[in-house]
């Protein structure tokens, strides 16, 4: 398990990394990414001021939840529909991506949604089309409250096209939609200097922070 010494070196790596891409240490938002990692790890990264906390499912991020003090929890994987009565635990979902999803979460006191689209356009991954964002985005937008727009980069190849791709994709729907969408939630471990090149807004950093996965 890493140790906050360890998660602390980790996090001043990664500030010099962002700085060095070109972006702003202090403005840049972290989401430390703690599946596989146990409870007292998490902890650990909200003393060193980590206080926003990503789980890729819900059944994890919910038994750690009563375990961590003084975080606000992400979701930032695939959410699936028989899923959404424990929506109301996260403060931000990343992953909305259909309007049956968004049907579902709609009155349930659900939190802040961003759009997941799959600009790295693999079929593996989840995410609507780029084609399909803006008609998803106006279903979604009648029904939540829409944050902005996520996205993985490609697992192969140079992620930064895929990323402009997602920045172009937020300053047309913020035109379209009239208002603006301020998150753009682009970057893991391997690729966070191409995602900051492009304008991202928020990081979700695992293994960078933590190292390996323990659990």
């Amino acid at each position: 398990m890493p140790g906050r010494a360890q998660i602390a070196a980790n996090l001043a790596r990664v500030r010099e990394r962002i700085e060095a891409a070109g972006g702003d240490a202090d403005a840049l938002e972290i989401v430390a990414v703690t599946k596989g990692q146990p409870a007292e790890a998490a902890q650990a990264a909200v003393e060193l001021g980590l206080t926003r906390l990503g789980e890729n499912r819900v059944q994890e991020a919910v038994g750690k939840m009563a375990q961590v003090q003084g975080a606000s929890w992400h979701l930032v994987g695939h959410l699936q529909t028989n899923k959404v009565r424990h929506a109301s635990s996260f403060e931000l979902i990343h992953s909305l991506d259909s309007s049956r999803l968004a049907r579902a979460l709609a009155g349930r006191h659900e939190p802040p949604v961003l759009l997941e689209v799959n600009v790295s356009r693999d079929p593996a991954k989840h995410g609507v089309a780029p084609e399909g964002a803006l008609q998803l985005a106006r279903e979604v937008d009648g029904l939540l409250d829409l944050r902005g727009l996520m996205a993985m980069g490609p697992a192969e190849g140079d992620p930064r096209p895929a990323f402009a791709e997602l920045r172009r994709l937020r300053e047309d729907l913020q035109q379209r939609l009239g208002r603006p969408l301020p998150i753009l939630s682009m970057g893991m471990s391997d690729d966070l200097e191409a995602a900051v090149s492009e304008g991202s807004t928020m990081l979700r950093l695992g293994r960078a922070l933590f190292g390996d996965r323990t659990l």
